[in-house]
């Protein structure tokens, strides 16, 4: 790697600005791909299947998607497993859980979800990313799809691999990759339709949802350095969203949110108890790590798709320091 980055430096000064500026307009444009597939989530009409494996599990689910004068319309259902189905008019977001006769209400705080890409703009990823395409195409989903490269600068976060389709722009398949382990994640469309003719009927939940009970998840918008918290911005993950919210029947949850533009980090912070594990721990599945440690009278758990030494990081970077009141 480091023969081919000597080679570029030295082509690339024999070109002069010209070639300079030639480069940069092939990595403008690559990036630019990125931002093409986070608009067609966003914009398409679009309805199929899709599979995830993480690790040794995998989950089918299939998403129907709308975009009017309105905005976005969603129906996520999972159909492996507990049944469970995912309502979306905008940021707004319905769980339904038949289970238990339940629906989850709140709003949604990242745009990341499949076939979505990123947390940011295209543009702000080249500090940690680099972009290349393949000239050759794939196929998925009975689509012709081209495939990106995005390659991370350091070992702090991981690569990805991704398939866009040549004629929408739609993400097709998205590969997490580990300079260790190759693939550690993917979904996949198995099958999709695109275009005006989905009908909106498909957004319709399964259930009758007449007497099911309402749980409004309840997420604040907060300042955590003005009541004595700190993390440190690691490896180019930077803070996204500070929240606090109620979780697992805790109403006073604290919760930062990072981001490098494609991966984030989560840190929860909450009040210690005896049903917390006594010690530092971590573990682990398919891309995502989760380490969990105790700091005075709260309890600290980071997850994220990263290595485990990033997240680790981050984990350790977490800081109190009580904020005097005046009287």
């Amino acid at each position: 790697m480091a023969v081919l980055t000597c080679v570029l430096a030295v082509a690339v000064h024999a070109q002069g600005i010209a070639g300079q500026g030639q480069g940069d307009t092939a990595a403008a444009a690559n990036v630019s791909l990125l931002q093409r597939i986070q608009n067609s989530a966003q914009q398409l009409n679009y309805t199929g299947v899709f599979t995830y494996q993480q690790g040794a599990s995998m989950q089918s689910s299939r998403v129907t998607h709308i975009a009017d004068s309105k905005g976005e319309h969603e129906r996520l259902e999972i159909l492996d497993g507990q049944p469970l189905e995912f309502l979306r008019e905008n940021d707004d977001i319905q769980c339904l859980i038949p289970a238990k006769k339940a629906i989850l209400v709140e709003k949604r705080t990242t745009r990341d979800r499949f076939p979505g890409l990123m947390l940011g703009k295209a543009d702000q990823l080249a500090a940690n990313y680099n972009v290349t395409v393949d000239p050759q195409s794939e196929r998925v989903a009975d689509r012709d799809c081209q495939v990106i490269n995005v390659q991370p600068k350091d070992n702090d976060r991981y690569g990805y691999r991704l398939c866009a389709d040549t004629s929408s722009g739609l993400l097709l398949r998205a590969q997490t990759l580990s300079s260790e382990a190759g693939v550690v994640e993917q979904v996949a469309f198995m099958t999709l339709q695109v275009g005006s003719d989905v009908d909106a009927a498909q957004l319709k939940p399964k259930w009758s949802t007449k007497d099911w009970k309402v749980i409004r998840a309840q997420l604040t918008p907060t300042d955590l350095a003005a009541n004595g918290w700190s993390v440190a911005e690691t490896a180019g993950f930077h803070t996204v969203t500070q929240l606090q919210r109620s979780m697992g029947g805790k109403q006073n949850v604290k919760q930062i949110m990072l981001s490098d533009g494609l991966a984030a980090i989560s840190i929860f912070i909450e009040p210690f108890s005896n049903a917390h594990p006594q010690q530092v721990g971590s573990s682990s599945r398919g891309a995502i790590h989760v380490v969990g440690r105790r700091l005075g009278d709260y309890w600290i758990t980071v997850l994220g798709e990263a290595p485990l030494g990033t997240i680790q990081r981050v984990a350790a970077s977490v800081d109190y320091h009580p904020v005097s009141r005046r009287p």
